[in-house]
């Protein structure tokens, strides 16, 4: 591990660990992983310190906890690396992939300009379905106070970053408004294959709670 990543894994860690939301440290260390796969399964060549670095910061300070603010995230870890004299080529790849990593609305596309943008972004979103996405989706639900369902309030395909922002519909809406849109939004093969797979689960187990809703199992 060179120093740069060693480092920049330390301080992610002190700045998030204990986080309550599903932004915590362990969400961090699994997309680290997986990206640390992801870029091993690929025959593109790719920069593992940009991949990495970006993965370790990618919700060092996430627009969801900064009023949308897109700016923060980017600026945050841009002011890190180059407190720790990254060369300033690869801190602008990584900010760079922090800015246009996040699912922004059901219409509106988020595509990466680098492989390692690409791979960062997949890691990410596959932390957000199959079993931990489940876990994560209620976890931050309950972090918002919001309700785990309700019938009467339908499913938005949001067209614009603003109007998924300020949405706040319930949890299991979440699944229907980004979460099932994940699976055929990946860009990497192996990606794609591990998705269908934790999407498949993700469904099982929605239309599972709906049913124990309903009274019918």
């Amino acid at each position: 591990m060179s120093d740069y990543i060693e480092r920049t894994a330390q301080f992610v860690q002190n700045q998030l660990e204990g986080e309550g939301s599903g932004h915590d440290w362990w969400h961090i260390l699994r997309v680290w992983n997986m990206s640390k796969r992801l870029a091993s399964e690929t025959t593109d060549p790719v920069s593992t310190l940009v991949i990495e670095l970006a993965a370790l910061l990618h919700d060092i300070a996430d627009h969801k906890f900064h009023d949308g603010d897109l700016t923060v995230g980017p600026k945050v870890a841009s002011e890190w690396l180059h407190s720790i004299k990254v060369d300033k080529e690869v801190i602008d790849h990584v900010s760079d992939i922090i800015k246009d990593l996040s699912f922004k609305g059901a219409e509106v596309a988020t595509p990466m300009k680098t492989m390692e943008g690409k791979i960062v972004q997949d890691a990410d979103r596959l932390d957000a379905i199959g079993a931990i996405g489940i876990a994560r989706a209620f976890a931050y639900g309950g972090y918002k106070s919001r309700e785990l369902y309700n019938p009467n309030i339908e499913s938005v395909s949001h067209s614009s970053f603003e109007a998924y922002r300020k949405d706040e519909g319930h949890t299991i809406n979440h699944f229907y408004e980004k979460l099932f849109l994940l699976k055929d939004r990946m860009n990497t093969e192996s990606a794609k294959k591990i998705a269908e797979e934790r999407h498949t689960y993700m469904k099982e187990y929605v239309d599972r709670f709906l049913q124990e809703w309903d009274g019918n199992q």
